[in-house]
This record gives structure tokens, C-alpha cells and sequence, in this order.
């Protein structure tokens, strides 16, 4: 038989079930023992069965797609576009496409019209302030949400989280072990869980510690501009911080450059090449991360001053390609955007339940950035 003639009775038969198990079993949906589950698809299998997508869908009032909602400043940071190629990728081992909604498609009353159009959305990193989310939570389709949403609207059908406390609280850690007594933070503004998160870990773990955390908030999406000038105006105005650890998506090249110019040494561009390690919860692994290069005194006769230390809470091409390479947060992109997918597929063929949380494990790659000179 080729997949083209075998048909649901062709595999009922020969797995000894009636039709309706088959279609039960291969959906992921009714009462099928899983045995008996996995038996039908490995006959499935055998005979080289495949579904006739199209008439599925009509039964089943499917469209065969799911929609994106991303934050409207991902079209500027590569972290986003990971997400999407992530996703886009799982929902297609699916066979589900996958629509890019417009920042405002769930406003008002498009919710109804969005529903119509997918058979579930993925919600990533939603603001509070973002009009358009309530608007897809109350859809009427099941949503999974990458991060929790924090406002007051109907609860996702799933969420898929980083512990975004634990990622920062590494990189103080980090840099702290490596000298810094007074380190600072520049942290996104608005009212996302990753935003939330590292605004109030700053401030908790300089409480814990007993140490100053010099806490600067910035555009979410702030540019290495915005960076630049944000760091130059802490390093005149508190000169005794000695590292920065910068939270937006490829803003770090700026506060390098705000480095260069206020004279404060970042890596120590004599010692050849520095040992990276790689860290997710508690397995690390070195790693080699080239050469570093020597670091620069600012304006003509200023003295050398106290080296700084520079961190990303996200890493990306930015932070690998800077001069020095920046130490970073990994928080695998691409993964996410597939456990996001993988998530609501699950949930729209029934082999997970809703209200399902899953957790994606991020990573700290250390780099001369945070090498201090010798």
C-alpha cells in the first residue's frame, strides 16, 4: 500500500479497533488507553498512513493555524526573530502555519476575528499596558503565553517561563566573584514578567547582600545609543561603580563604548585568551572565548581608573561579536519559541491538559567582559 490508499479502516484493521479509535488515537484525543495508543500509531506507522489534513480540518472546524502575538518592539531585536524561527519551526513538525498577528490585532473588538482565523495563539512576553492582550486571552481559542502575564484578564491556557529572578541574581553573583563592590544595573521599563522581574531582583539582592546595586531603568527595547547615555551619566555621577550589567537585547556595544570614554578598562587585552565557563542552574562547562585586547584610558592625560565589568541579561549577536566579547545570559531563543509551540500544539490535540506551566532552562556564558585585568 503506499500513504496515498491506506485509509483509517485499512489501519483500524489491522491494529483490531474499530475506526473511531483510530481517529481518536492519531488526534490525541477521547478515552484511548495508551497502549492501545501507541499500537495504532505504530501500525499507522507500518502502513504509511497520512491523514488527509484538509478534511480533518473541516471536521473539526480547524484552520490549520495558530497566531503570534510578539511585543511591538521585536521587530528590532534579533531575540524575538529567534523566537519566531523557533516556533514557526515546531508548529510546522505539526502541520500548522503560523500568523504573525499586528501589534494591535487583539485590541477592541478584533478578538472574535482573531479566534476565527487560528486555532490558538502564542502570547510573548505580555505587557500589562499592551491593549491588545486581554483581547486574545478571552479569544475563545486556548492561548499559551510566553512568561506570565501579570494583569488582571482571563488566565492563559498554558505559560511557558524562565526564571528570570535567578538569571540576573547569577550575573551579580558573577561579577561580584570576580570584584565588584558596587554594581549596577540598567533595567527595562515596562510591565512584562522579564521586565518586573529584574527590576525587583536588582533591588532584592542588593538587600541581601549588603551591597549598593546602582539601579537605572531603560527602554525596553533601549538602543546601544540609549545605553551609551545612560551609562555615561552613571560612571560621572557614582564613579565608584565597577560593573554594569545591561538587561535589553543588544544595547551592551554602548555601554562598552560609554566605557572607552569615561577611561574605565573593561578586560585586560594583555592576558591572551580567557576561559568562558557556561553555566544553567548548577552544571557549568568550560568553554574558550578567544582573545581579549587591551583596554583604553579615555581622554588624553586621564589616569587609569577603576575596571569595569560589563554583563547582558541577553545574549545574542551583539554581545559575541563585541569588542571585548560581552558575558551574557543565554535564554536560547529558538528553544523557547519551540517549547512555546510545543506547548499549545500539545494542548490543542489533547495530550496535555490546560492550565499546563513548563519551565525553559536558560544559560550564563562568561567572556572577557567580566575578566579583570590583571
Amino acid at each position: 500500500m503506499t500513504s496515498r490508499t491506506v485509509t483509517l479502516l485499512d489501519v483500524a484493521r489491522a491494529a483490531g479497533v474499530s475506526k473511531s479509535t483510530v481517529s481518536d488515537a492519531l488526534q490525541g484525543s477521547g478515552r484511548v488507553a495508551e497502549a492501545t495508543r501507541e499500537r495504532v500509531r505504530a501500525v499507522a506507522e507500518e502502513l504509511g498512513y497520512r491523514p488527509n489534513s484538509a478534511a480533518r480540518r473541516l471536521r473539526r472546524s480547524s484552520t490549520g493555524a495558530i497566531g503570534l502575538h510578539l511585543p511591538q518592539t521585536a521587530t528590532r531585536l534579533d531575540y524575538y526573530m529567534n523566537l519566531a524561527f523557533g516556533a514557526v519551526a515546531r508548529a510546522q513538525e505539526e502541520g500548522l502555519d503560523v500568523v504573525l498577528l499586528a501589534p494591535a490585532g487583539g485590541a477592541g473588538g478584533a478578538s472574535g476575528r482573531v479566534a476565527s482565523r487560528v486555532d490558538g495563539l502564542l502570547v510573548i512576553d505580555p505587557e500589562v499596558g499592551d491593549s491588545a492582550v486581554p483581547g486574545l486571552l478571552d479569544a475563545g481559542v486556548p492561548v499559551v503565553t510566553g512568561e506570565r502575564y501579570l494583569g488582571p484578564a482571563a488566565a492563559p491556557s498554558g505559560a511557558v517561563i524562565c526564571d528570570n529572578a535567578a538569571s540576573l541574581t547569577a550575573l551579580l553573583d558573577h561579577v561580584t566573584e570576580r570584584g565588584a563592590r558596587h554594581p549596577a544595573v540598567l533595567a527595562p521599563a515596562g510591565t512584562s514578567a522579564w521586565a518586573t522581574a529584574l527590576r525587583a531582583t536588582a533591588a532584592s539582592w542588593g538587600q541581601e547582600h549588603g551591597v549598593a546595586v546602582a539601579l537605572r531603568t531603560v527602554p525596553f527595547a533601549a538602543t546601544p545609543q540609549e545605553a551609551e547615555e545612560t551609562t555615561l551619566a552613571l560612571l560621572r555621577t557614582d564613579p565608584a561603580v565597577d560593573a554594569v550589567i545591561c538587561a535589553p537585547d543588544g544595547a551592551a556595544p554602548g555601554v562598552l563604548r560609554a566605557a572607552a570614554t569615561a577611561g574605565r578598562t573593561v578586560s585586560d587585552r594583555t592576558a591572551g585568551s580567557t576561559t568562558s565557563d557556561r553555566t544553567a542552574g548548577t552544571t557549568t562547562s568550560g568553554r574558550t572565548a578567544g582573545s581579549t585586547t587591551s583596554g583604553r584610558t579615555g581622554e588624553a592625560g586621564a589616569h587609569p581608573r577603576t575596571p569595569l565589568l560589563v554583563a547582558s541579561c541577553v545574549d545574542g549577536t551583539a554581545t559575541r561579536s563585541a569588542e571585548p566579547p560581552v558575558t551574557a545570559v543565554d535564554l536560547r531563543p529558538a528553544a523557547y519559541g519551540r517549547a512555546c509551540a510545543e506547548l499549545l500544539c500539545d494542548i490543542l490535540a489533547g495530550r496535555t491538559a490546560p492550565d499546563t506551566v513548563r519551565r525553559h532552562a536558560w544559560a550564563l556564558e562568561t567572556r572577557a567582559s567580566t575578566t579583570p585585568p590583571c
